[in-house]
């Protein structure tokens, strides 16, 4: 996955140095239209956006990157997006692993009074190390990733978090508020309206989890939900971490697994959207009471614009999670 990432990096370069000679225009552009240009990379900062924008969204050229529906892992910019991001006011990405190629981005970018906001840095939220958990399956390291071994990797996706995204829509207010002084009052009005709800969200899965059978999930997939898990006191045992590039669980996995199923009691084995389900038919079928059915939670990362424009928010996403959860364990 490393060595992946890196080559990702590079073939940005060689896409900033193709944009740097070619004609290519940065669609929607402050300069000639006169209308705030904010660039997002993934669909929950684009939805936390265009809530806070409110009625002026429409005033706004607001991208989003990954609209095609590209999981964040797997996502490559083309020349025309790091075009967008060059010209924007305001640009907000997440800032893991992911995407390191936005840092060689912001280097080329041609608006030097850009405000960016890297989510992972925001103030009032700690980024957790990406953890192998017992019974996980680790990605196999080459040399080359041993030799980078010192430096932490970071779990990405804290928009997981209800409580991490009231945090960071106060951010996102702050910088659209900076960016436009003259709409900055209905930037922190519309936050404020939308943080609430968010606090609703939140105060029902503290009820979900106050009220659970059990405390422990069993995914048979990818876990990129530590931060929701961990913000409401559960535990989990999952095949991978959630960044995790791997598709095929070794057979030691699924035997830890359908053993943690048949020790918990389990009835449920949970799934992230987009999975075959092999894996957990796999855990079901390796349990004792084979009886287990099967839960998708989704991890809002790879939200097309077809799926917006019928109407898909982050707080619709977060709610019906909610209601799997509750179904599941409560």
């Amino acid at each position: 996955m490393f060595l992946k990432r890196i080559l990702g990096a590079a073939l940005c370069c060689a896409m900033l140095s193709m944009t740097a000679c070619s004609n290519i225009p940065a669609a929607d552009s402050r300069a000639d239209d006169g209308k705030l240009n904010v660039v997002c990379t993934s669909f929950s900062c684009y939805d936390w956006t265009k809530e806070i924008l409110g009625g002026h969204a429409e005033d706004t050229a607001l991208t989003y990157l990954l609209s095609g529906g590209a999981d964040i892992h797997n996502y490559l910019p083309s020349a025309a997006d790091i075009a967008r991001i060059s010209d924007c006011d305001v640009f907000i990405y997440v800032g893991g692993e992911s995407e390191l190629w936005a840092e060689d981005a912001l280097k080329e970018a041609a608006n030097k009074d850009m405000k960016v906001i890297k989510l992972l840095d925001s103030e009032g939220i700690t980024a957790k190390e990406e953890t192998v958990k017992e019974g996980m399956q680790a990605e196999d390291e080459d040399d080359e990733h041993s030799s980078h071994s010192q430096a932490p990797e970071y779990d990405e996706h804290i928009w997981l978090s209800v409580k991490n995204a009231q945090v960071l829509c106060g951010e996102i207010a702050d910088t659209l508020a900076e960016a436009d002084p003259e709409n900055a009052a209905d930037y922190k009005s519309n936050c404020e309206a939308y943080t609430a709800k968010l606090g609703e969200l939140d105060e029902r899965y503290t009820e979900t989890a106050n009220s659970a059978k059990t405390k422990t999930l069993i995914f048979g997939d990818r876990f990129p939900f530590r931060y929701l898990c961990d913000d409401y006191g559960l535990d989990y045992y999952a095949a991978f971490t959630g960044c995790s590039a791997e598709t095929e669980a070794s057979f030691e996995t699924v035997a830890f697994l359908a053993e943690k199923t048949d020790e918990l009691g389990a009835d449920t084995i949970f799934t992230i959207e987009n999975s075959d389900g092999k894996i957990a038919q796999a855990i079901i079928g390796s349990s004792k009471d084979k009886k287990c059915k099967t839960a998708e939670l989704n991890s809002l990362q790879s939200v097309d614009a077809g799926s917006i424009g019928s109407g898909t928010t982050y707080i619709s996403l977060m709610e019906k999670n909610c209601d799997v959860l509750k179904d599941a364990i409560g």
